[in-house]
């Protein structure tokens, strides 16, 4: 797919509906300018690790201890101490 668009007097370029459809882009995503010997190639930035930003959104508090968890296994289990 090609797509042209115009360099505002700022700098600005508006990237084609087209375009942004197909990298899945959205306001306030970050874009990647690579430039190598065939030209300039615009990526969006990823995060490598983008589910750490969701880690332990369901947790409420600290959690049980080892200890806890073990009990209340043995007691769903009918274990004796």
């Amino acid at each position: 797919m090609q797509r042209e668009a115009k360099l505002s007097s700022k700098g600005q370029v508006t990237i084609p509906v087209e375009i942004r459809r197909a990298l899945r882009l959205k306001g306030g995503d970050t874009l990647v300018f690579e430039a190598d010997h065939r030209g300039v190639h615009l990526r969006p930035h990823r995060d490598p690790d983008a589910f750490a930003r969701h880690e332990g959104i369901f947790r409420e508090g600290e959690g049980k201890s080892l200890e806890e968890i073990l009990a209340e296994t043995r007691e769903m289990r009918g274990d004796i101490e």
